[in-house]
């Protein structure tokens, strides 16, 4: 059946996946080993080159999308369009209901190299269909909450908008703007975003609007007219400092707001500040954007920036690569598995996990472990339940989850090492202990 009204997803989630799950399960049902009990693991084998940390996001659409995780009429139809035609396969999707465990760190959380960040247990025909949804979810979300965490520590308190969504496809720009509020962006200029999970939306004008008017102060008094004088006008469609002085000669010194686009971002804003002060413009914040990235916040912490707005460099491949996380199996009916292939080792066994913190409560270590670990003083148990017998355990809204997880990254955030907030290459702030 299709999507629930209440589902964030336009696709059934049943068709995101990979035809060679459907082989698999074909096979399976044939020789018997599709009910066999399994237990899949996500993790990364390693972070992207560099990286200090991961932040594991998209757990809640995940989620979602396994609540409305059936095939229905329409479902069965697409697949026989496609010559999947194997009449017991076909039975067994048309019957098929999770029915299995899920746990996982909590959303929001920070990961490393080896983190199991999510186990699935279930039937090997049940489990082996949601590899390619479980790391398309998992791995965009994360890559873009990982690079969104850097952008907001560079940013040391001000604010940082997502405003992406004309660098990437339309749903993923939604999901990156969950991730990014997720990590402590205040805002996104993405509507649906904003409908779906409650986020903050923002917005007011750009070039082409002042470019339509016959000059810069009618763009100006039409924009204060609907939006009010808290407004933000951008002044950099011809002459900045004379965009800067037409503004406040039109809307007066309470303008909300400048927006600087373009040029040497330090120069211009320390100038445009100097020029609203003299103006008698001192509430006047100054925000800028303009392919920002970590690295360009970083250099402006010095500079009258009030706010920052990011689009391309968190939503692209170029500022949140991917995370490489995989999906494997590590037992079945309760036999450990392992994969052995050269580079791309797995170690069997269903694993526990725990962080390890000093008694100031920074974190020092992370243990993983196929036996459960022996606890020590300031341990922090990582794997919470979030599903059983098929059902979750705390089900709430896809709002009230964000929320949730925003909230968990802001507590775990203060536990990681000073050096984590770096922006220079290095290895994981925190190292996997095998025990």
């Amino acid at each position: 059946m299709p999507p629930s009204p209440s589902s964030p997803w336009l696709t059934s989630p049943v068709l995101l996946t990979d035809r060679y799950e459907l082989t698999m399960l074909a096979a399976a049902l044939a020789d018997g080993t599709a009910g066999r009990d399994s237990v899949f693991e996500v993790f990364a084998r390693r972070l992207p080159h560099g990286r200090r940390y991961g932040v594991l996001a998209g757990t809640g659409r995940f989620l979602d999308a396994l609540a409305d995780f059936r095939f229905g009429v329409a479902e069965l139809e697409a697949l026989r369009a496609q010559g999947v035609d194997d009449p017991r396969l076909l039975d067994h999707l048309a019957g098929l209901e999770f029915t299995g465990d899920v746990d996982g760190y909590a959303e929001g959380d920070f990961y490393f190299p080896g983190s199991p960040v999510l186990t699935v247990r279930a039937p090997f025909g049940q489990a082996v269909l949601l590899e390619t949804l479980a790391l398309s979810v998992l791995n965009h979300d994360s890559a873009i909450a990982s690079a969104g965490a850097r952008m907001v520590g560079a940013a040391c308190g001000r604010p940082c908008i997502e405003m992406g969504s004309r660098r990437t496809h339309e749903e993923a720009a939604v999901a990156a703007a969950r991730a990014a509020v997720l990590v402590g962006f205040s805002a996104t200029s993405n509507l649906a975003a904003g409908a779906r999970y409650g986020i903050p939306t923002t917005g007011t004008s750009a070039h082409a609007f002042t470019l339509l008017h016959d000059d810069e102060a009618a763009a100006f008094r039409a924009q204060l007219g609907t939006l009010g004088v808290g407004t933000t006008l951008l002044v950099d469609t011809y002459d900045t400092e004379q965009g800067i002085r037409t503004a406040v000669e039109v809307a007066g010194p309470g303008l909300g707001a400048v927006r600087l686009d373009s040029g040497d971002l330090t120069v211009q804003a320390t100038r445009a500040r100097e020029l609203l002060d003299s103006l008698g413009a001192t509430g006047t914040k100054v925000i800028v954007t303009s392919d920002l990235d970590e690295y360009a916040i970083a250099a402006l912490a010095a500079a009258p920036v009030d706010a920052y707005g990011v689009g391309t460099s968190l939503v692209t491949g170029s500022g949140a690569p991917t995370m490489g996380m995989v999906y494997k199996l590590v037992e079945r009916d309760g036999v450990p598995v392992a994969k052995n292939s050269e580079g791309k080792r797995s170690v069997g066994g269903r694993k526990h996990a725990v962080r390890r913190h000093d008694a100031a409560g920074t974190a020092t270590a992370e243990v993983v472990s196929a036996e459960p670990v022996q606890p020590a003083d300031h341990d922090r148990d990582l794997l919470v339940p979030l599903v059983r017998g098929g059902r979750l355990v705390d089900p709430r809204s896809p709002a009230e989850a964000l929320q949730v997880a925003a909230e968990h990254h802001r507590r775990v955030r203060g536990t990681l090492p000073d050096e984590a907030w770096s922006l220079t290459r290095g290895e994981a702030v925190i190292d996997t202990v095998a025990s």
